[in-house]
């Protein structure tokens, strides 16, 4: 399924093989050889979303742009089964696993692999042939690879990444935090009222 928004329309090359349950929305180019499977979602939110060529992008996996942060994957990728992409830059020949989330703002270096449930969190620069282990978390620039019991190190980390700050333009602080952060990216997301259908 194919939808405008915001004005813009995806664009797909014809060698590209589009399951009919996959959503396709937006400021979206999607590269020759590129498959992209069933119930997998990418959709731009304001911002560009560029596949190369070759890019496989699996069952129900999600890739999100923003306005601040577009969506790059270079060519030759494997986004895994129910893995997310939201806002960064994933350079050619890498290898996200099921279950995979990669954050607003990160970059993954060519020839990288992010294992089973791997996180590359907010702002994070993986450099190039980096793996990130089965449900190990991915943080910083300089980048921490950590696994997923040393929870106080990579809270230390991500509370310095602000995440609240950086993706919603919110103070952590902020004593009704969850009600502005909801309020705000609801009438962001409400902006898909307007969306047309193409196909």
């Amino acid at each position: 399924m194919r939808f405008e928004h915001l004005g813009a329309q995806p664009r797909i090359h014809p060698d590209a093989v589009i399951a009919s349950t996959a959503v396709i929305s937006g400021d979206v180019e999607i590269g020759a050889d590129c498959q992209v499977l069933h119930g997998a979602v990418i959709t731009a939110e304001g911002g560009a979303i560029t596949l190369g060529t070759n890019v496989i992008v699996m069952e129900n996996a999600l890739i999100r742009a923003t306005s601040t942060n577009p969506v790059h994957i270079g060519d030759h990728v494997l986004v895994g089964p129910m893995a997310s992409v939201s806002g960064a830059v994933v350079e050619e020949e890498v290898f996200l696993a099921t279950g995979t989330r990669v954050f607003n703002g990160a970059r993954i270096g060519a020839r990288s692999e992010v294992r089973i449930n791997g996180v590359v969190h907010l702002r994070t620069t993986l450099p190039a042939e980096s793996t990130v282990p089965i449900g190990w978390v991915a943080i910083g620039d300089p980048v921490q690879i950590l696994p997923s019991d040393r929870h106080e190190e990579i809270w230390a980390a991500q509370r310095e990444l602000d995440f609240p700050g950086y993706v919603f333009g919110l103070d952590r602080e902020t004593p009704d935090l969850m009600v502005q952060l909801t309020e705000r990216y609801g009438r962001s997301l409400a902006r898909h009222v307007d969306d047309r259908r193409l196909d």
